[in-house]
């Protein structure tokens, strides 16, 4: 297929650009040369590149940041997609668009509740959250018109090459740093007691590529392990991995309630047969490699 991919420079646009090509597809890789805020530009490199397929990546993906800059988050993740939306319509109306969403657009649920399916209602809690969910039902809109339109849910993701702005990175570099001298023995922490629902970026990569498959139906697929782990565990076997000790203490401001995000992938798996095969020891170990490796 020849795929165009927005966002492609970032942490998963990197990697699954290398994985289509490496299965043969033809990559069209769009970043900042192609701002999904200028329609006009957008539409063009559509056209030029006539795609089969469109991965949706270009946003704002950091929850904290769209809290202190909202509306420069709704401008790149719903405007942004808006745009896209409206630029395939026009350009390449029969082509799959991958429309890459967030487990966010749940909200928290008390830990220990049964993991989500596509059904259970949507509670967002964040700028970054609702613009997600804002453009999902753009998209779910257009398959109405006839588009063809997957959206995903997508639970958190890591591995290599993730910026440290986010918690599993911030954890995995700031290990490396106290086994390499680096940085004194202790470490600042939020709530420890969150489950999450944890994926290897990698694991991820294949359900994308599993969901461009024509034959797959449109609509909206979470991407999930189903499989609970709370934050301490991430903390824990990174520090495992990094051989470390340090004095761990937390700071209430940043502080957020306990609460759980756990996922049901039983509708990606009975679509595609996509099921996680790093896990999430193979996820630690990865993103603890890759901090070692990088503050030697």
């Amino acid at each position: 297929m020849q795929v165009y991919i927005t966002g492609a420079r970032g942490f998963v646009g990197t990697r699954l650009v290398g994985h289509l090509e490496g299965l043969g597809h033809l990559v069209t890789a769009a970043d900042r040369d192609v701002d999904i805020r200028d329609a006009e530009r957008l539409t063009a490199s559509l056209e030029a590149a006539q795609p089969d397929a469109v991965v949706h990546l270009a946003a704002q993906s950091s929850v904290a940041a769209s809290f202190r800059d909202p509306a420069g988050s709704y401008a790149i993740n719903f405007q942004g997609g808006l745009n896209v939306l409206r630029a395939i319509e026009h350009v390449a109306p029969t082509a799959r668009l991958l429309l890459v969403g967030s487990g966010d657009q749940y909200g928290g649920q008390t830990p220990g509740a049964p993991s989500l399916s596509e059904t259970a209602p949507q509670v967002p809690s964040s700028p970054y959250a609702r613009s997600k969910q804002a453009v999902e039902r753009l998209g779910l809109e257009a398959n109405k018109r006839g588009a063809n339109v997957v959206a995903t849910r997508s639970f958190n993701h890591t591995g290599p090459g993730q910026d440290d702005r986010f918690v599993a990175p911030s954890f995995a570099r700031q290990a490396a740093e106290i086994a390499a001298g680096a940085r004194a023995p202790r470490m600042t922490v939020g709530n420890l007691e969150s489950v999450r629902d944890f994926l290897h970026v990698d694991d991820v990569i294949d359900a994308y590529t599993a969901l461009l498959d024509p034959s797959v139906p449109r609509g909206v697929y979470n991407v999930a392990s189903g499989v609970p782990h709370t934050i301490q565990e991430l903390l824990d076997g990174l520090l495992a991995h990094a051989g470390v000790s340090p004095e761990v203490t937390v700071d209430p401001d940043l502080v957020r309630p306990t609460d759980q995000l756990l996922g049901d992938a039983k509708k990606l798996r009975d679509a595609t047969g996509w099921l996680p095969e790093r896990g999430f020891s193979g996820m630690v170990a990865a993103l603890a490699a890759d901090w070692s490796e990088r503050v030697r």
